[in-house]
């Protein structure tokens, strides 16, 4: 188990119904350049071409909760989090693909758009598809499939 010496927020993430297998862990920790986030990945579906690996988008969204309906089992995590009406991929949720290795990735990146009180209670999802940095409103990231509360 992680020390709560090394973050001031953590989301455990879970796969949904069609990928029970991912779990993992995405950690945040304010610091005075920006919040670092730190992701840990397991489970993630395996590219069939031996040359690559999957990218995977990844989101803090708007929503609070990890629920939904048949259709979606996130839909209620909403939108990707975006108080200040931004374009994407400049919503203040908007963050670097995951980058999967032989189902693992595992990713740290410093982000100065947020302060860990403005993502408390917000979730992280993992989409099974790359984020196209140009689509509006969400980068045409495909469906969540795996997504985590953010907790202290």
């Amino acid at each position: 188990m992680l020390s709560n010496i090394f973050y001031d927020a953590k989301a455990n993430i879970k796969g949904g119904v069609k990928f029970p297998k991912i779990n993992g862990i995405v950690t945040f920790k304010e610091t005075k350049e920006g919040t670092l986030i730190s992701a840990k990945i397991k489970g993630l579906p395996q590219s069939k071409d031996s040359c690559t690996g999957r990218f995977f988008g990844f989101h803090i969204h708007e929503g609070e909760s990890c629920t939904g309906n048949l259709t979606d089992e996130f839909a209620n995590a909403k939108s990707h989090l975006n108080p200040t009406n931004c374009y994407h991929p400049f919503h203040k949720g908007d963050l670097p693909p995951l980058i999967e290795n032989n189902g693992y990735a595992y990713m740290t990146v410093l982000i100065n758009k947020f302060k860990i009180k403005d993502i408390l209670g917000k979730v992280v999802i993992i989409h099974d598809s790359p984020d196209d940095f140009t689509t509006q409103p969400s980068g045409n990231s495909g469906t969540k499939i795996a997504c985590g509360k953010i907790e202290k």
